[in-house]
């Protein structure tokens, strides 16, 4: 299968997806688009055939995306366009193109479903974990159900609808967990995030949730927010802060999960998504 990946060898994202490309057989094309950035046509293709839109394949960490003012929500496509041509850095990573689609792939699992063939053996990222597969579940799904109840998490509303939930295992098969969102817009609310008790402690609960982000952010949303009771430590780990419930959208603070099923005493978190 043809593949083509824009890689910067110095983004481990970058450096994973180009591992398991190469795992699985394939032998892509790299272009270190650093040194030999994509011209304007190119670039716009990428960027249309990947289904997202121009801004939100900015990067910014690292980049002059502050100095230039890009978060400006008056600049047109074609000004956020220029100023990737001519600081390429800009350019998030790393896109990857095969006949089965092109994607954004951060984090860098969601490479998994561009690949013809899965490798048949674990296959672990740079910091040693595996990677992680989302599959979409039903609310009713009979192991769901009961992961939650044991981890006495509510399950009495999965069926109501503007619920996405997924179960989350390795390449081979072995399972990790759940979660899910409810969508209010632009903002999503993480809920029913449960890892398997012999996966704790590892790094991979992390993953999992990068994973669940991006569904969150491919359906549109570009907030994150959660209630807790005793995991604020583990989520603020990945950028979650404490929001005062005053400040949160009605949507949010409505929610069944913020009005009835969580206790009062449940912290509430948000988060930019960005990839």
């Amino acid at each position: 299968m043809s593949i083509t990946i824009y890689h910067n060898p110095d983004c481990g994202t970058s450096r994973n997806v180009l591992a398991l490309l190469r795992e699985a057989d394939e032998n892509p094309l790299v272009i270190e688009y650093l040194q030999n950035p994509p011209d304007r046509a190119t670039l716009e293709r990428l960027i249309a055939d990947s289904g997202m839109a121009v801004r939100d394949v900015l990067r910014v960490k690292g980049t002059p995306y502050k100095e230039l003012r890009l978060g400006d929500p008056a600049l047109s496509d074609a000004r956020l366009i220029d100023a990737m041509l001519a600081h390429p850095i800009l350019i998030n990573r790393p896109f990857v193109v095969t006949p089965r689609g092109t994607r954004l792939c951060r984090p860098s699992d969601e490479v998994v479903g561009l690949l013809g063939i899965t490798p048949e053996r674990e296959i672990l990222k740079e910091e040693g974990v595996p990677f992680v597969v989302g599959r979409p579940i039903s609310g009713d799904d009979p192991g769901f159900v009961q992961a939650l109840r044991d981890a006495e998490l509510p399950s009495v509303d999965l069926k109501e609808p503007g619920r996405s939930f997924f179960a989350f295992s390795t390449l081979t098969g072995s399972h990790l967990g759940y979660g899910g969102f409810e969508q209010f817009g632009q903002d999503g609310l993480i809920r029913s995030l449960v890892i398997a008790s012999e996966h704790r402690g590892k790094g991979i609960g992390r993953n999992v949730l990068a994973v669940l982000l991006r569904a969150a952010f491919d359906a549109g949303s570009r907030t994150a927010w959660l209630l807790t009771t005793n995991e604020s430590a583990f989520f603020e780990k990945s950028g979650f802060k404490p929001v005062n419930r005053g400040a949160a959208p009605a949507a949010i603070v409505g929610s069944r999960q913020a009005a009835d099923l969580c206790p009062s005493s449940a912290v509430l978190l948000s988060r930019a998504i960005t990839l």
